[in-house]
């Protein structure tokens, strides 16, 4: 009997130990009131900074690797994507279009 009080208190105390709530945790404002409002959560991205996102996409798309450029190229054409498949678009756009001959 005396081990069984020895043992629940050992327990208790560890688990007072453990479970301790300090006062760092209550010190943050989000403690309390964990949402903020819709102006402050879209306030670190402004709206001029999307724009000028959106126009570095388009100058991106118009100035295009010439690998990217040929592998478009093939893609379009059926033939040239399955030779494309089997040896790569690089091997593919050399057998279709790299030997163009004009007399």
């Amino acid at each position: 009997m005396r081990a069984l009080i020895i043992i629940t208190l050992l327990a208790t105390l560890v688990m007072a130990a453990t479970c301790y709530e300090s006062h760092e945790s209550m010190e943050s404002h989000e403690y309390l009131n964990p949402f903020i409002n819709r102006r402050r959560a879209n306030g670190f991205m402004q709206t001029d900074m999307r724009l000028e996102a959106i126009a570095q996409e388009r100058i991106r798309e118009r100035n295009k690797a010439p690998q990217e450029h040929q592998r478009e190229i093939c893609e379009d054409y059926y033939p040239c994507e399955l030779y494309a498949s089997r040896h790569g678009y690089a091997a593919a756009y050399r057998h279709y279009y790299g030997r163009r001959r004009t007399k």
